[in-house]
């Protein structure tokens, strides 16, 4: 690992510490996983983009079933079982 130093102000610090203390882990852990978050969030797709994959894929995928709308817990539940 690499040993870095960040500077927070004292509620941040406080509120770690009691974190880590509940949770029973360091408060460089809490802080490795804060960066995971912020670095996952950096690389996840933004709303728009969501958004136009999601218009994308409409239509795309087709079944001869006419009462999707109506049994689609049925479907679900079946597609889920294997």
């Amino acid at each position: 690992m690499i040993r870095t130093q960040v500077q927070l102000n004292e509620a941040q610090y406080a509120e770690l510490k009691e974190l880590a203390g509940k949770e029973n882990v360091s408060i460089s852990e809490l802080v490795r996983r804060g960066v995971d978050l912020a670095v996952g969030q950096a690389h996840s797709l933004s709303v728009a983009e969501k958004r136009a994959n999601a218009l994308a894929a409409l239509g795309r995928f087709s079944d001869n079933a006419s009462d999707v709308a109506v049994r689609h817990d049925h479907y679900l539940a079946e597609a889920l079982k294997h």
